[in-house]
């Protein structure tokens, strides 16, 4: 990450998240967008420029590669990781991911869908030494940015087709449409529904042809809006919901979007209304969950609370496993160990809970805190560990 000389972080045009994204895609939101900013409009010519310069990466795969995606059979029963975001489900799932049967979408993967079947050579390389010069770490916490890691794929959909939720990041006043169309699916045209279909199966066939038709773990808090979907493309697929204390929930995503958007806004944006879509969306998104979640058939879901998650790791991935009847526990039990003493200095971040968002979370999320059995603090009252 390059840095002022008075310290404050100096973004890379490289940070956006769909620089290497599909040219077709990024003219498709552009148009869905709006009005860009005049300050932003460097921003925007780099990633119209860089998608376009890898538009033969994505042509030569498919030419290379497209027999062999369009044959292969994704597995039956994946297992969808969902939750909102900031509760959780990155820590689960690289956990999950430690088990060699599962496949899953790597970081470079989710940042060069189009064409990291023929890109793992000198692109890799060049990443490689930027993010190790650059990220050594997210930028949203302290988790190590490496590029064989998992990742979620909703950043590949996002660098693949127009009709993902991660472009509100690029163009944030817009962010309750990309919101309701691409992520509760209301309002979505069915034919704009068939395309993000088709594109999502077109990922998932590929990630499992580089897996070597492995059985595929998936990450995406968007797909907590989903589940119907999801069920009509997987009947058999497995759900593992995580949930997180919604106080450090609200706190914690409000520090992503104000680390992402730095980073790739093409529109400017009222601080208080960056707060208002947080408290929005983690209201919606829960209780769609709610409403859908007796849709997933008995056996196939599993539900998380992050803090015994936290607290006691083996225990609650031996519950998964005997609850979703995965096998194989065992056999992976020593991969779970070895990554988890790895994590075992890792450092959370840390925010000031206000007595005004002690009232704004029990005012808006309530529904939550009394749901799944989390204290409702007063204002001013301490958030424990």
């Amino acid at each position: 990450m390059n840095r002022s000389a008075g310290g404050a972080q100096r973004p890379s045009h490289l940070e956006h998240p769909v620089a290497l994204g599909s040219a077709c895609s990024w003219l498709g939101v552009l148009r869905r967008g709006g009005r860009i900013d005049p300050e932003f409009l460097p921003r925007c010519l780099f990633v119209c420029t860089s998608t376009l310069a890898t538009s033969f990466l994505r042509f030569a795969e498919r030419l290379r590669h497209g027999r062999a995606i369009r044959r292969t059979e994704v597995h039956p029963s994946p297992i969808f990781i969902i939750g909102h975001w900031r509760s959780g489900t990155t820590f689960l799932h690289h956990l999950l991911c430690q088990d060699k049967q599962f496949g899953y979408l790597t970081t470079f993967q989710a940042m060069a869908p189009g064409f990291f079947l023929v890109g793992g050579g000198r692109i890799r390389r060049f990443l490689e030494r930027e993010t190790r010069k650059r990220y050594p770490t997210r930028l949203i916490d302290n988790v190590p940015l490496l590029l064989d890691a998992p990742e979620e794929d909703e950043f590949a959909l996002a660098n693949m087709c127009p009709y993902s939720f991660l472009h509100s990041f690029s163009f944030p006043r817009r962010a309750q449409y990309f919101f309701e169309r691409y992520v509760l699916l209301e309002g979505i045209s069915q034919p704009e529904l068939e395309a993000w279909v088709n594109t999502y199966l077109e990922l998932l066939r590929k990630v499992t042809l580089s897996s070597s038709g492995k059985r595929l773990i998936l990450k995406n808090c968007a797909n907590t809006g989903r589940i119907r979907v999801l069920l009509r493309l997987f009947p058999e697929a497995k759900f593992i919901h995580i949930y997180r204390n919604p106080y450090r929930v609200f706190l914690s995503t409000l520090h992503l979007h104000r680390t992402v958007l730095p980073r790739s806004q093409l529109q400017r944006i009222d601080p208080r209304e960056i707060e208002e879509n947080v408290l929005l969306f983690y209201e919606r998104l829960m209780k769609r969950y709610l409403e859908d979640r007796h849709l997933i058939p008995e056996g196939n879901l599993v539900e998380v609370r992050f803090e015994d998650l936290e607290r006691a790791p083996l225990d609650e991935l031996r519950r998964i496993y005997m609850e979703l009847g995965l096998p194989g526990f065992e056999t992976a039990e020593p991969a779970f160990r070895t990554y988890l003493r790895s994590v075992s200095g890792y450092r959370k971040n840390t925010y000031r809970l206000t007595p005004e968002i002690v009232a704004k979370v029990n005012e808006r999320w309530g529904f939550a805190l009394e749901h799944w059995g989390y204290d409702r603090l007063k204002p001013g009252q301490a958030l424990g560990s």
